[in-house]
């Protein structure tokens, strides 16, 4: 699941409290995927300038990007790199690998938190999955992971870097109706797999973050998201809901030298929930 705000209070309080330990810093990031100010993408930037990161953004539309403006005025940032970036389009990718290099230098690492479906693919009988619907939730939530990696490795590969793409566990498990956007997680982490060799001769590192879910305003558009977060409360090992917070957390982990010998790997943070036989 993409974006999104804490759910318990406390932990909010706690994370918003943490010092930093300049985990990264003098390092350079892309984050691919802010929507709003309750996107995952968003806590993980947030937690990157924390550590020292100097942080660029993507953003698809004059609409996202207003968005993103209010942002960085809310957070005090001085106007952040940021350019125009639609992940379904080749050129803009090319332009904006040539232009990233070019204006913000070397990237140490980007986060992959781009996902969308069909309101209508997200329900009912995946065996009603329409080949239109399927096709856009692949492009926009799996191939751009590769796109975004091909656009971005001429800027990584010199001191090499760390990938970060966001999952969820209905890529391999059946979730009720997550349907389409399960299939297209499933491809995503074994893309991150495939990429991870490739990459790993210039040390680039790829793995992915898998969540558990968390109440943003994506996932407000599966039905009964309210359920799965009160079902998820009760039974997961910790007996409570995903921050954020705690999700960037981990990023901040994989974008760091400290993981600096793991790739191709899927970390779940998701309370021990996936441990579950069920």
């Amino acid at each position: 699941m993409s974006s999104a705000e804490t759910i318990e209070k406390p932990i909010q309080k706690e994370n918003r409290n943490m010092s930093s330990n300049n985990l990264l810093k003098g390092k350079k990031g892309i984050i691919v995927g802010v929507a709003n100010k309750w996107s995952i993408a968003w806590a993980v930037a947030k937690a990157c300038i924390r550590e020292g990161a100097e942080i660029g953004f993507t953003y698809q539309g004059e609409r996202v990007l207003r968005n993103l403006e209010k942002l960085f005025k809310e957070e005090n940032l001085q106007e952040p790199y940021s350019i125009n970036l639609d992940v379904t389009k080749d050129e803009e990718l090319k332009n904006a690998g040539e232009e990233v290099k070019k204006q913000f230098g070397q990237v140490d690492f980007f986060l992959h938190a781009v996902a969308f479906a069909k309101h209508e693919e997200l329900g009912g009988e995946f065996v009603n999955t329409s080949r239109d619907g399927y096709h856009l939730a692949q492009d926009v939530s799996s191939y751009s992971l590769v796109a975004l990696a091909k656009a971005f490795k001429p800027a990584m590969e010199e001191k090499g870097g760390s990938i970060v793409a966001l999952s969820y566990l209905g890529s391999e498990r059946v979730v009720k109706n997550y349907n389409v956007m399960g299939v297209a997680k499933a491809a995503l982490e074994s893309s991150a797999r495939y990429l991870a060799y490739d990459l790993g001769a210039k040390n680039i590192r790829v793995n992915v973050v898998s969540p558990g879910p968390i109440k943003t305003l994506s996932a407000s558009g599966i039905a009964d998201f309210s359920k799965m977060l009160e079902h998820f409360k009760n039974t997961a090992p910790l007996r409570k809901n995903v921050s954020a917070e705690e999700v960037a957390d981990t990023c901040v982990f994989l974008f760091s030298d400290l993981s600096r010998a793991i790739t191709g790997e899927l970390l779940y943070v998701d309370c021990g929930y996936n441990t579950l036989a069920m």
